[in-house]
C-alpha cells in the first residue's frame, strides 16, 4: 500500500469509470484514487486514515449499506457524499476483498448521473435486441453474424426455438443470403467497417438461401463499431423488411412506364409487344395478348360474340421459351361462353392457385392449352376493351415462389390494360385511316406499267411509315395524240385523306388540259390559274391536303422528232440515263410551287436517243428529301440503257436501298425508256394553198398507205385528208402540211396557219355543208386539234387492221 494513501496504477480517469476508495474491516480509509479526491474535495493525504461515515451526508446510509448484505457479499445502495460544493448524488458499490491483508473491502464510487446513462444504455440494448418489428444484428470484423434479435419465424434462417437467431450465429452474410444478394450486401457493409462511413436507408434484395424464390427487399442501415484506441469491433446493422413497400412502389412504377410506352407506337401487333414486354418479368413470369381479328385489319370491333376468333399477336416468356402446352404466337383462339361473358364483362380474373384448377379442366384440351402450363402456379386475364367494345385481351401467369396473383395486382393490371385498350384501339384507327388513304392514292395512279410506242414506262409508289407520310406523291402517264406521250410527277402538301384528294384533283386537272395539248409551260399556268381558284374556295385554315404549294412536273416527248419538251412548278428535274452511259440530271429550273409567286415557268427541252432512260421522283426520292444523289448515282453506275433490262427490275433494283427502312414519307418513282419512230413509219408533204392539190395530196396518201400494207385504210384516210385538206385551203389559206404516222394507230394529221379551232355540229338537212367534220368522228377513232407556235393541227387517229396491230 502507498505511503501517499493513493492507489498505485490511478492515471487518467473517465468520470463515468468512477471513484474507489480502500477500507479496512473498521470502515477506516486505506488509499483512495485520484478520482475520489476529486470527488470529495480533499487530497489523498486528507482521506487516508479516516472513518468513511464522515463522508456522507446522511450519516445513517454507511450503516444501512454495511448491513445490505453479509460481509462477504456484494452491495449497492444509491446515497449522497460530501462534496466541495453540496451533497454529490452517487451509487456505492461495496465489494468484499479476500485475502490477510489488512484492506477489506473496495467502495465503488459513480456519480449517479452517469449510472442513470449507463442502465439507459443497457436498456435501449436489451430492448432493441427483444423487439421483433425492426431486425438489429451485430457482426464481427469479418462480417460474421454475433447477435441478433429474434425475427419473425418465416425469416429465421434456421429451425431452432431455442435460439432467438434461428441458428444463424456464427455465419457470414453468404451464408444467410442467395450469393448475388450476399455480394451486394457484404460490399456495402464492409466499406462501413473500412471506412466508417455509415450506411443509411439502403434498399437490396435479401432473398434468403433457404428460400431463393421468394421475393424478399429490405431497407438497410450500418454503422462501424470501435473499440479502445479506435479498433474495429465490427458493424452494427439495422434493417427493416420493405418488400411490400417496394412491390406497391413497383406497381406505381409499372403503371407509370405503361403511361409513357404504350401509345408511341401506331402500329397494333407493335402496341400489343410492348404491353407484354412491360408486364415481363417486372409483374409477370409468362404474358400473352390476345386482339381480335376486326382489330388486326382496322376495323370496327364489333360486339363481341361468342366463339369470335382471338390472334395471339404477342407472348413473352421471362426465360426466352415459350411453353409448348400453350397457345403459341401467331394462332387463333375461339373463346368458349364462360371467357365470352368474362371480357364482356370487363373485370380481371384470377386463378390464385392453378393446382386447383388442373382437375377441374383437364378433360378440356382447349381450355387446358388456354390457361395452364406446367411451370406456372398463378393465373390472371384481363379484358381490354375501348369505347365498350372488346378489343382482347392480356393473359399473364406467375410461377416459382412468387407471390400469387391478389387483388392488389388485378388493379394494377386493370389499369394498364386499360391504358393498353387505348392505345390498341387508336392504332386500330389510325390503320383503317391510312389503309383508306393508301388505297385511295394508289387508285388514283396510273397502271404501274405501261408500253407505248413513245416509250416503255414502270411507275412505283411507295407510301410513307406512317399516315403522316402516305398520301401526298404521284406520277402519271399521259398519252397524246400523234403517238406523243406525257410524263407527269408531283407532291401535294399534308398527307392522308385530304391530300389523296387534294392529288386526284390535281391530277384530273393535269389530264384535262392535257387534253387540249398545250405546251408543258403553258399547260402550268393555266394549272397554277386552277389551283389559286381552288385555294380562295377553301375556308380559311382549311385542310391540310390543300393543293396550294403543290409541286408538278409536266413533260412532252414526241417519238417522232426524239425530243422531249419539260417545264416545272417547284418539282425537282428529272435523271436522265443516256443508253451509252453516264446519268445526271437534266438541267431544268424547279420554278416556283403552284399557286405561289405565279411567275412564268421556264421550259427546257432535250434530245433524246433510243433506249435513254428517264427517271421522276417524287416525295422521299425527290432532290429536296435528299435522295435524289441515290437515283443519279445507281442510274450512272448501272447498266439501264439500251434495252438491256426491263424497265420494271430496274425501278425494283433501284428503291432496294431505298427502302431497306420505311420512309418517313411517301415516295414515288416514274421511268420511262423513249424510243424513237423509225424515219420509214412518218410520211410528211406541204401543200400551196389551192383545191387543186387536193387530188395529188390523195393520191401521195394513197401510195404511202399501200407501200405500208395499209390498203384496207386507203378509202377512208382519202375521204380524211380531201376533208380537211379543202377546209384548211378554204378557211386558213395555207401553206398547208399533211403528215401520216404509222404506229399502233395510223395517224393523220393536217396543219395549217390559222388558229380558229374547228368544233362539231349536226347540219341541218336544208345545209349544204357542215358535214365534214362529222363525217370524220364516223370513220376514225379519235380525233382533235392542237395549237401550235404556226397555227394548228388537225388530228385523225384510224385502228389498223387486227392482224397488223402490234
Amino acid at each position: 500500500m502507498s505511503t501517499s494513501g493513493h492507489v498505485p496504477g490511478s492515471g487518467p480517469h473517465r468520470p463515468e469509470d468512477g471513484a474507489l476508495l480502500v477500507l479496512d474491516d473498521a470502515a477506516t480509509v486505506l488509499a483512495c484514487t485520484g478520482a475520489a479526491a476529486e470527488l470529495l474535495g480533499a487530497p489523498a493525504a486528507g482521506i487516508s486514515g479516516r472513518d468513511v461515515g464522515a463522508f456522507f451526508a446522511e450519516p445513517g446510509d454507511w450503516p444501512r449499506l454495511r448491513g445490505l448484505a453479509p460481509d462477504d457479499r456484494p452491495r449497492s445502495l444509491r446515497a449522497s457524499l460530501r462534496g466541495p460544493g453540496g451533497p454529490v448524488p452517487v451509487q456505492l458499490d461495496l465489494l468484499p476483498i479476500d485475502g490477510t491483508l489488512p484492506a477489506r473491502f473496495l467502495l465503488r464510487i459513480t456519480a449517479a448521473e452517469h449510472v442513470d446513462r449507463r442502465e439507459e444504455n443497457e436498456a435501449l440494448v436489451g430492448a432493441l435486441f427483444s423487439q421483433t418489428g425492426i431486425g438489429l444484428a451485430i457482426h464481427d470484423p469479418e462480417l460474421r453474424l454475433t447477435r441478433i434479435n429474434p425475427l419473425p419465424g418465416d425469416l429465421r434462417p434456421g429451425a431452432a426455438r431455442r435460439d432467438p437467431s434461428g441458428g444463424a450465429l456464427g455465419l457470414r452474410i453468404g451464408e444467410l443470403l442467395v450469393p448475388e444478394d450476399a455480394a451486394v450486401v457484404e460490399a456495402r457493409l464492409r466499406r462501413v467497417a473500412t471506412t466508417g462511413e455509415p450506411l443509411i436507408d439502403f434498399v437490396t434484395p435479401a432473398r434468403l438461401a433457404r428460400a431463393p424464390g421468394r421475393e424478399r427487399v429490405i431497407s438497410l442501415s450500418a454503422l462501424r463499431l470501435s473499440g479502445a484506441k479506435g479498433a474495429v469491433r465490427g458493424v452494427a446493422v439495422t434493417f427493416t423488411d420493405v418488400t411490400e413497400h417496394e412491390r406497391s412502389r413497383k406497381r406505381a412504377a409499372l403503371v407509370a412506364t405503361a403511361a409513357s410506352a404504350l401509345g408511341r407506337s401506331l402500329e397494333v401487333s407493335r402496341n400489343a409487344q410492348v404491353l407484354a414486354d412491360l408486364l415481363v418479368p417486372a409483374f409477370a413470369d409468362l404474358a400473352a395478348v390476345d386482339l381480335t381479328e376486326a382489330v388486326l385489319v382496322g376495323d370496327e370491333p364489333g360486339a363481341f360474340a361468342t366463339g369470335a376468333p382471338l390472334r395471339r399477336v404477342s407472348a413473352v416468356a421471362a426465360d426466352g421459351g415459350w411453353p409448348d402446352e400453350l397457345y403459341p404466337p401467331g394462332s387463333v383462339i375461339r373463346v368458349r361462353g364462360y371467357e365470352s361473358d368474362r371480357l364482356r364483362l370487363g373485370s380481371a380474373v384470377i386463378v390464385a392457385d392453378l393446382d386447383e384448377l388442373r382437375p377441374r379442366i383437364a378433360d378440356d384440351p382447349d381450355r387446358v392449352r388456354l390457361v395452364l402450363t406446367d411451370r406456372a402456379t398463378s393465373y390472371m386475364v384481363v379484358p381490354l376493351q375501348a369505347r365498350g367494345h372488346v378489343l382482347g385481351a392480356v393473359s399473364v401467369w406467375r410461377s416459382g415462389d412468387r407471390a400469387p396473383f391478389d387483388a392488389q395486382d388485378a388493379a394494377v393490371a386493370e389499369d394498364i390494360a386499360s391504358r393498353a385498350a387505348l392505345a390498341v384501339d387508336n392504332a386500330r384507327r389510325y390503320t383503317r385511316e391510312r389503309r383508306t388513304a393508301e388505297t385511295l392514292q394508289r387508285s388514283l395512279l396510273p397502271r404501274p406499267l405501261l408500253k407505248v410506242t413513245a416509250a416503255e414506262t414502270a411507275g412505283i409508289y411507295v407510301p410513307g411509315r406512317t399516315l403522316a407520310g402516305t398520301g401526298g406523291s404521284w406520277f402519271d402517264v399521259i398519252t397524246l395524240s400523234s403517238s406523243r406521250v406525257a410524263f407527269v410527277a408531283g407532291h401535294v402538301r399534308g398527307h392522308g385523306l385530304n391530300a389523296a384528294a387534294a392529288m386526284g384533283s390535281l391530277r384530273t386537272a393535269v389530264r384535262t388540259l392535257s387534253d387540249l395539248d398545250p405546251p408543258p409551260d403553258e399547260l402550268l399556268t393555266h394549272l397554277d390559274d386552277l389551283v389559286v381558284r381552288l385555294a380562295e374556295d377553301e375556308q380559311p385554315g382549311g385542310a391540310e391536303g390543300t393543293v396550294r404549294g403543290a409541286s408538278c412536273l409536266y413533260a412532252v416527248y414526241d417519238p417522232v422528232s426524239a425530243r422531249c419538251r419539260m417545264a416545272s412548278a417547284g418539282h425537282a428535274p428529272p435523271v436522265l440515263a443516256r443508253a451509252a452511259g453516264g446519268a445526271a440530271p437534266v438541267g431544268l429550273p424547279a420554278g416556283p410551287a403552284l399557286g405561289r409567286e405565279g411567275a412564268p415557268f421556264e421550259p427546257v427541252e432535250v434530245e433524246l436517243r433510243p433506249g435513254d432512260l428517264l427517271a421522276f421522283t417524287a416525295g422521299s426520292l425527290s432532290a429536296e428529301a435528299g435522295d435524289a444523289g441515290r437515283v443519279t448515282t445507281y442510274l450512272r453506275e448501272e447498266a439501264v440503257g439500251g434495252g438491256a433490262r426491263p424497265v420494271p427490275d430496274i425501278g425494283r433494283e433501284m428503291l432496294v436501298p431505298f427502302l431497306a427502312e420505311p420512309p418517313d414519307h411517301d415516295a414515288a418513282l416514274l421511268l420511262a425508256r423513249v424510243a424513237v419512230t423509225p424515219e420509214e413509219a412518218v410520211a410528211a408533204w406541204e401543200f400551196p394553198a389551192d383545191v387543186k392539190i387536193v387530188a395529188d395530196a390523195r393520191a401521195e396518201v394513197a401510195r404511202r398507205l399501200t407501200g405500208w400494207g395499209l390498203d384496207d385504210l386507203v378509202f377512208t384516210t382519202e375521204l380524211i385528208v380531201s376533208e380537211l385538206l379543202t377546209n384548211a385551203i378554204r378557211y386558213a389559206g395555207g401553206p398547208v402540211a399533211v403528215r401520216l404516222i404509222r404506229d399502233q394507230r395510223l395517224v393523220c394529221e393536217v396543219s395549217d396557219p390559222s388558229q380558229t379551232q374547228p368544233h362539231l355540229r349536226r347540219a341541218r338537212l336544208t345545209d349544204e355543208g357542215g358535214r365534214g367534220l362529222f363525217l370524220i368522228a364516223q370513220l376514225t377513232h379519235r380525233w382533235g386539234s392542237r395549237y401550235t407556235a404556226s397555227g394548228k393541227t388537225l388530228w385523225t387517229e384510224q385502228l389498223l387492221p387486227p392482224h397488223l396491230r402490234p
